[in-house]
């Protein structure tokens, strides 16, 4: 069984600069090396610490959600403020939302993990909850023991 919680959270807003998914939905190992080339050029970059530096809090947001009809991936951060990059401002719903926790080696396995978890596992076992679309995003909330930890949240509704 997996291991999740349902929690009730207030809507929250995260500032995402993105890139689109080209592989097929079905193509995880597609998907995974498109966010991996990604993560890797906004570190590169110097985006992902822009990012950090107008962020109200530690966390880091890896967002997943379709706009127009395309399969998005975003860097995010929780700030009141904007950047001159291309962005998106991401609402997040108030709402229940299944959280999975875990920690790993590094912030893309973690995501990986909980991604794989939260949609092969948890989601499924479930019964009285679905996802029905709308943004979810991992969020890396720091470092303890040389491993990084976080969570999933994947917005839900009670079914029936």
């Amino acid at each position: 069984m997996a291991n999740y919680t349902l929690e009730e959270k207030d809507s929250f807003i995260v500032l995402g600069l993105g890139t689109e998914i080209k592989s097929d939905y079905t193509d995880y190992v597609g998907i995974n090396k498109e966010k991996s080339d990604f993560w890797q050029a906004i570190q590169q970059d110097g985006t992902l610490e822009k990012l950090k530096s107008i962020a109200k809090n530690d966390y880091i947001f890896s967002v997943n959600e379709a706009v127009n009809n395309k399969m998005m991936h975003y860097a995010g951060v929780m700030t009141e403020e904007t950047v001159p990059e291309e962005h998106r401002v991401i609402q997040f719903p108030k709402g229940e939302y299944l959280v999975v926790r875990g920690e790993a080696n590094t912030a893309e396995e973690l995501s990986n993990m909980l991604t794989g978890i939260a949609f092969g596992q948890a989601l499924p076992e479930a019964k009285d909850f679905a996802y029905v679309g709308g943004p979810n995003t991992t969020v890396e909330m720091g470092e303890q023991n040389g491993l990084v930890f976080g969570e999933m949240w994947i917005p839900v509704v009670k079914k029936g």
